[in-house]
């Protein structure tokens, strides 16, 4: 059966679209967890993160039977990673450290199949649940649902914004404020005026090329500000780091109480 992507369904009638990265714990549970909190999308990160593509199937699948959409970052823009990650279900790929346009329009014509793109058909299938399908419709479908999502991390990307964005074919544009800071000289300082203002002018730029602007953070406030500041793809935390900051507040409310 041929699933529709709930973030891409949800921004496309414009909304915000909430998730959350996977990075170190390899277990499906996480996704339902994560579906039944109520996140839009799971970030599966092959980029920093240590999973390999058996674990990353997995993932991506609980995740399409869950109702929460499977996005994988790729390691670096290779065809066989990008295909590979799609192929095994994942309803979009976030493409990293984009800062040349002619690199990035070959990476995103290998997320859509002919005409649209050159991606090979490998279609198994456990994605479509083993019904069978039209080869035409199944294209269709995946051409329309897939997410190509492309992340700015560095000042370099953020001055050539203008000419990246008007690649063809992005959905949302992500910037990630981790190496950013690092590339203006104010590492970890995710409110530093400059920081922010050089964040804000890139909404500006994602907005006038029609393209959703996003970001991945590591606090609910700092996801909340950002809301408010017309970000409506956003990340926040890690499953790693959700379940140390829950153990550290409950081990601090058990302590209180037994004081």
């Amino acid at each position: 059966m041929l699933k529709s992507n709930r973030a891409k369904d949800r921004m496309a009638s414009g909304q915000a679209v909430f998730g959350c990265m996977m990075q170190q714990l390899r277990s499906t549970e996480v996704p339902r967890v994560f579906a039944a909190a109520g996140f839009d999308f799971l970030f599966i990160d092959t980029e920093h993160g240590s999973f390999d593509l058996e674990t990353v199937r997995d993932l991506v699948q609980v995740s399409l039977t869950s109702g929460i959409t499977p996005i994988v970052r790729v390691g670096e823009l290779q065809y066989s990673l990008i295909a590979r990650a799609l192929d095994v279900g994942a309803q979009g790929v976030i493409l990293p450290r984009v800062e040349d346009a002619a690199m990035l329009a070959r990476a995103i014509s290998w997320t859509k199949f002919p005409p649209s793109g050159v991606r090979g058909f490998g279609i198994a299938g456990p994605l479509l649940d083993y019904e069978s399908a039209q080869f035409s419709e199944i294209v269709a479908h995946l051409n329309t649902n897939t997410l190509v999502i492309v992340q700015f991390e560095s000042e370099f990307a953020l001055t050539h914004s203008r000419e990246l964005l008007s690649v063809p074919g992005i959905d949302v544009a992500l910037v990630g404020p981790a190496d950013l800071s690092i590339s203006l000289g104010l590492p970890g300082e995710f409110e530093h005026p400059r920081l922010v203002s050089a964040i804000e002018q890139f909404c500006e730029d994602c907005r006038r090329h029609q393209i959703v602007p996003g970001i991945q953070v590591r606090t609910p406030s700092l996801a909340q500000k950002w809301a408010t500041r017309g970000m409506r793809f956003i990340g926040c935390g890690s499953e790693h780091s959700l379940l140390l900051e829950k153990a550290k507040e409950s081990v601090e409310t058990l302590r209180r109480s037994s004081s």
